[in-house]
């Protein structure tokens, strides 16, 4: 029974005689705050009875209930979205979600459930809700909730105005109002976000002007003296009548830009009249909308407009730089934002502008698939950041840019130490920047530490980022954390793992209009959902990249997807040929962490003989244990050594790289098993099956053909492999550049060797997946 306070005292008693003669057994609820009578309160005591006090769910709690209920991951934002507007409410949450899926602004693209933005909305019923919520409040406490919902937080003499200090108790002791002090300051407001929504579908046009006027009056007669006054001011006047005077405007936007509320500082800057707009309006405006808000094409066009109306080298430099970060790392239009750096370069003169350009240009080198460049670009970088603002923040991003560079070049120890000096440092002095959120910094400390072997603790990095990145709302940074996050548990083996933080990436980049992650994420999602049987899901990624503009970013390893799937389609002669086009791209970008990785696998698909000299050469010019450990896996795989197989997967499991150590126990298995040494194939496949617990539902070409092919020379098991898939002989001839004849005489070896006579027996033995 629901709502055991409504009960009256008869209905009361006749449950309490039931209960008591065993002929009932009661589950009801009580609302908090609720006054409950004499007959309910005896109802509900007693040493029979058993009390649970539901407290509100936590961000993660949410994220279990959500995910449990919709059948699929819930997006990082949508997460946050929803448990901002319920408050972790379970019931409030239920009524958000449904009222979401009923107006299909909440949607799963087949990978992940994402709700529009800033579409969070209460229902007819919720409102119900929420309204018999609110009735608990006097009468005489309405016009204060009201002020609240269009002003909140309100000082508590401006609540005092409206109503007795024994009326704010009484809707604090019920939970409608929440009371906070910092310092000398009191301030009041709604006790739950849904409160203010409610009450404002409620207000008519004139109310709202009514109580947005008197409240501008109220502040300006006590002066304004606040520092966020003229940001309230400007806001409430513009609500109240649509205008506001352009000094206050520009004022109240600037103050919005130091509060991070970049909707208000569109909102402000859009209702500058358009003879009112100057150079610092214009990149204000365009710097939320590019940087913070997802619109990136409307902030670009106000970005070059400031462009042309800098007049000085500091105003050219901080257009052309907002300009350029805006087409390069928004758009993935890098000729173009090249271009306006070049245009700068001409044009600016001072000594300290030029070094900012030289860290601008350095860091789009590094990111655009030149790290050598961008390397040689920020070399000298300073290791502390600039007292000026606008310096700082190139500084920033130059320093984030830095720790990459470092890691793609191969000298992980390095960009470790670089990124945790920047992060330390810039933070420190960063209260006053907006445009590259601290939190930015930890992105390239993660890529550095996946890089450098130090998994588990590249993972708690990018959980850091990931959490004060949504917290913050900045879509542009923890989007690339994301993406990194997504890489690592691809090269850790957890694909389930890494398929939904690249589902993530595609989701908020279409949210945001982000493009240069995109083919990264589609091509990551893609190799992630082959290797767990998804052929559908890693073919319609593959086809929504091709739409994608180049990633230039992991030179190369945007081709994972496609290698992967047609591995798990038994085409390995075809896999290992995109890789291995791939590894020389890297090369020839200077990418040495891409091309180890990508080598690796060319090497995991059969190939180790080819590769594992230059991967040797690249690990001894590479830092860290991660290289090294690849490169014995790969030099264990060309000798077919029970020893080397064997030390190798112990290297990759100490680190966390659970698939190559698994892979590599089961080839250390079958090469034991085949000198007769069965205790220690044992013994190997038991640290198999021990990294395949990480690993869940994933199978490689390496680990389904070991135990039954280590008898097949490279070229009878490319032929079986394809052939199990169903692919015809002469389909397999042209693929190979072989004759048909060729291939059946391969095939028919195969068969002998494998003791089968059909392809159905050969699919069978070979464990394909259908």
């Amino acid at each position: 029974m629901d709502d055991l306070h409504l009960l009256d005292a008869s209905s009361a008693v006749l449950l309490r005689q039931l209960l008591d003669a065993g002929v009932v057994r009661l589950i009801g609820t009580v609302r908090s705050g609720q006054t409950v009578g004499d007959a309910v309160d005896a109802l509900t005591g007693g040493d029979r009875i058993h009390r649970i006090d539901l407290n509100t769910f936590s961000n993660d709690q949410v994220e279990v209930v959500l995910e449990t209920a919709l059948g699929a991951a819930i997006g990082r934002r949508t997460l946050r979205d929803l448990c901002s507007a319920s408050g972790g409410n379970v019931l409030y949450l239920r009524e958000l979600v449904i009222g979401a899926l009923q107006s299909k602004k909440l949607a799963c693209d087949g990978e992940i459930w994402e709700l529009a933005e800033n579409t969070v909305s209460a229902t007819p019923k919720l409102t119900e809700l929420v309204s018999a919520r609110l009735e608990t409040a006097s009468e005489d406490s309405r016009d204060l909730m009201e002020l609240l919902a269009l002003c909140e937080p309100l000082p508590l003499l401006d609540a005092e105005s409206k109503v007795s200090l024994e009326s704010l108790t009484h809707l604090e002791d019920t939970g409608v109002i929440r009371v906070t002090a910092s310092r000398r300051r009191t301030a009041i407001s709604l006790a739950h976000p849904l409160y203010g929504e409610v009450l404002r579908s409620h207000l008519s046009a004139l109310r709202r002007r009514q109580l947005l006027l008197e409240q501008v009056e109220r502040t300006q007669t006590y002066g304004a003296r606040r520092r966020e006054d003229p940001l309230h001011i400007a806001t409430w006047l513009l609500a109240a009548t649509g205008t506001a005077d352009p000094v206050q405007l520009l004022q109240a936007a600037s103050l919005a830009r130091h509060a991070h509320d970049f909707a208000q500082v569109d909102a402000l800057l859009q209702a500058l009249p358009l003879e009112s707009h100057t150079f610092d309006s214009c990149r204000l405006h365009g710097e939320a909308l590019a940087q913070w808000l997802g619109q990136w094409q409307r902030g670009e066009t106000l970005l070059a407009e400031a462009e042309s109306r800098a007049r000085t080298d500091y105003e050219r430099i901080a257009a052309a730089s907002l300009h350029s970060w805006t087409l390069f790392w928004m758009g993935a239009r890098t000729a173009e934002a090249m271009q306006v750096h070049s245009r700068a370069a001409r044009e600016i003169t001072d000594p300290q502008c030029q070094l900012l350009l030289k860290m601008n240009e350095g860091s789009m080198h590094t990111f655009s698939g030149r790290p050598i460049q961008g390397m040689t670009l920020l070399e000298d970088l300073e290791e502390s950041p600039p007292q000026d603002q606008f310096a700082m923040e190139v500084w920033a991003f130059a320093a984030l840019c830095r720790t990459a560079a470092l890691t793609f070049t191969g000298r992980s120890h390095e960009a470790i130490t670089w990124g945790n000096h920047a992060y330390d440092s810039y933070p420190a002095t960063a209260d006053q920047v907006y445009g590259v959120h601290p939190v930015a910094q930890l992105n390239t400390l993660a890529l550095a530490l996946t890089d450098a072997g130090q998994l588990d603790e590249a993972r708690r990095t990018c959980e850091r980022a990931v959490a004060t990145g949504v917290a913050a709302r900045v879509p542009a940074t923890w989007v690339w954390v994301a993406l990194i996050r997504g890489r690592l548990e691809w090269m850790a083996g957890d694909a389930p793992s890494a398929r939904h933080w690249y589902a993530e990436v595609i989701a908020q980049c279409h949210a945001h209009q982000l493009l240069r992650p995109l083919q990264l994420a589609y091509g990551g999602l893609a190799a992630a959902a082959s290797v767990l049987g998804d052929q559908e899901a890693a073919q319609k990624a593959l086809d929504a990249a091709e739409s994608a503009p180049p990633s230039e970013t992991f030179t190369g390893e945007e081709k994972l997807g496609q290698a992967w799937l047609l591995a798990t389609q038994g085409n390995l002669a075809e896999s290992r040929s995109v890789l291995r086009t791939a590894a020389r791209q890297a090369h020839d970008a200077g990418h040495k962490t891409s091309e180890i990785l990508l080598l690796t696998d060319v090497a995991r698909l059969g190939a180790a003989r080819e590769v594992a000299d230059r991967i040797g050469r690249l690990a001894r010019t590479s830092d860290g244990p991660y290289s090294s450990a690849r490169a014995h896996l790969a030099a264990a795989l060309a000798a077919d050594d029970h020893d080397l197989l064997q030390s190798a997967a112990t290297k990759l499991e100490a680190i966390g790289s659970h698939l190559l150590a698994a892979e590599a126990a089961t080839a250390a298995a079958t090469a034991w098993r085949r000198d007769g040494h069965p205790r220690r194939a044992t013994a190997a496949t038991n640290l198999a099956h021990q990294c395949m617990t990480h690993c869940s539902g994933v199978l490689t070409p390496l680990l389904r053909t070991a135990e039954t092919a280590h008898s097949l020379t490279p070229r009878e098991r490319d032929i079986a492999l394809l052939a199990a898939s169903g692919t015809p002989s002469k389909d397999i001839a042209s693929a190979m550049h072989l004759s048909v004849r060729t291939v059946d005489n391969h095939l028919q070896r195969a068969y002998t060797k494998l003791g089968v006579t059909t392809r159905r027996e050969l699919s069978e033995i070979l464990s394909l997946r259908s």
